[in-house]
């Protein structure tokens, strides 16, 4: 469009024609309309001058070269912002008091954790987004881009790290799956597939996910994820009912359908998953935000941060769980269990000095390292072997949640966006955002 546009300047001026003035200014107009129409302003602007290999993000996929990082980047990000400011989010104003915009000083500290966690999230899903490619094996995917979050973000026990498991779910799985050890999984280019990982500094968690696709018939189903989670993003806010929020989601994400192979599908959010509330080590911090109308009336406070995130999909809009598990993670309220099995016990232990209340995954615990270098060192010792039962044992006294992956019907396509939203006493801050989504 905008190239069709430079060759109508250069055309020659006829009679009653508009001036060539008259055509910059609707150039100028064109360019600003597009550009609001791909959303809202992206934290840090443009750089780079690679493409991304999957269809569904925007940008150059080496954008971060721009903060002198290296392509494939190497360099921590606390490196690259020396004086420890890190790059806003989306700024959405609201009026404040004096004593608001006090508060929000007081608690700088917090949103500057949060914002460098989500500029390491950033570089490392901008380097994932250069080598996802059909026929990638999905555990060689997830231990890169695990490699790369704890490079950047180094990695340093519970003090700093990855927030969970690599979340790589393929068409109809909506959540939840990681491979296990042994799992041999390739991409096709026919697949729909999330990717949905986090960071974390201090136990503040941020959480942001988007869906790979190469096949373009799947957009329609793609965007809809996208919009409704805009959505989600735009009504959100200090004092809105969760309810508000899902049924402007619902209403976004249900008015668009998709044709895969000739079948048109019309697009439903998935009832049963929601957004969430965070805290300090606790990715489930207590409120649900949900993506259908009709949820909990409970309203947003000041404060809070969330995990808006919005699930499309093309079956039943119902998922249940469905084959083997790979996430787990220790209650945040575990009970006091005496354990009888040694094996339990000493699992137990290193869960709590490794993940605390983190999330985890099978492919962690059999790591050399056990799951942190910065804390067992990378010789082997605290490689977990033999573990299954013990783990079973943990889970079954109820000291660990199982999460095993969550499933709409075979055949489906499912689609996810997600952003982690603060609402600051001044603004609500869409920290995640990027030059990508």
């Amino acid at each position: 469009e905008e190239e069709d546009d430079e060759e109508d300047e250069e055309l020659p001026q006829e009679e009653g024609a508009p001036s060539l003035a008259a055509k910059k200014k609707k150039k100028k107009r064109k360019k600003k309309k597009k550009g609001a129409s791909e959303g809202a302003a992206t934290c840090g602007g443009g750089g780079g001058s690679k493409a991304s290999l999957s269809l569904g993000v925007r940008g150059f996929t080496d954008s971060f070269v721009r903060y002198g990082q290296t392509d494939p980047p190497t360099i921590p990000v606390a490196t690259l912002f020396k004086d420890k400011h890190f790059p806003e989010g989306e700024i959405v104003p609201r009026i404040a008091t004096d004593e608001q915009r006090a508060m929000d000083r007081m608690q700088d500290d917090l949103w500057q954790k949060l914002r460098h966690a989500s500029e390491v999230h950033r570089q490392v899903r901008r380097d994932a987004q250069s080598f996802i490619k059909p026929g990638i094996n999905l555990t060689d995917m997830c231990e890169r881009i695990e490699e790369t979050n704890r490079k950047l973000v180094v990695e340093n026990g519970l003090q700093a790290g990855i927030g969970f498991p690599t979340g790589c779910s393929i068409n109809h799985v909506a959540a939840h799956f990681t491979p296990n050890p042994g799992d041999d999984i390739v991409l096709k280019f026919g697949d729909v597939m999330s990717i949905d990982f986090g960071t974390q500094i201090d136990g503040r968690i941020v959480d942001c996910a988007w869906t790979v696709y190469f096949d373009p018939q799947f957009e329609p189903l793609v965007r809809a994820a996208q919009e409704a989670t805009e959505t989600g993003l735009k009504e959100a806010g200090i004092d809105v009912r969760l309810c508000d929020v899902g049924e402007a989601i619902q209403e976004t994400m249900e008015s668009h359908e998709v044709e895969i192979d000739g079948k048109t599908y019309p697009i439903k959010s998935v009832r049963n998953l929601n957004g969430h509330s965070m805290d300090a080590y606790r990715i489930h911090a207590g409120k649900s935000v949900p993506i259908v109308k009709g949820g909990d009336a409970t309203k947003m406070e000041e404060g809070e941060i969330y995990a808006i995130e919005t699930f499309g999909t093309t079956g039943r809009g119902h998922v249940l769980e469905d084959l083997e598990c790979s996430h787990y993670m220790k209650n945040f309220h575990a009970p006091h269990v005496p354990l009888r099995m040694p094996r339990a016990k000493k699992l137990l232990a290193h869960i709590n000095k490794t993940f605390g209340t983190l999330a985890f995954c099978r492919r962690w615990l059999e790591r050399d390292d056990g799951g942190s270098k910065a804390i067992h060192g990378s010789h082997g010792t605290a490689k977990q072997e033999k573990y299954l039962g013990a783990l079973k044992n943990l889970v079954d006294v109820g000291i660990v949640q199982a999460y095993p992956p969550l499933c709409d019907v075979q055949g489906s396509y499912v689609a996810q966006y997600e952003h982690t939203l603060l609402l600051r006493p001044t603004c609500k801050e869409i920290v995640s955002r990027g030059d990508d989504f």
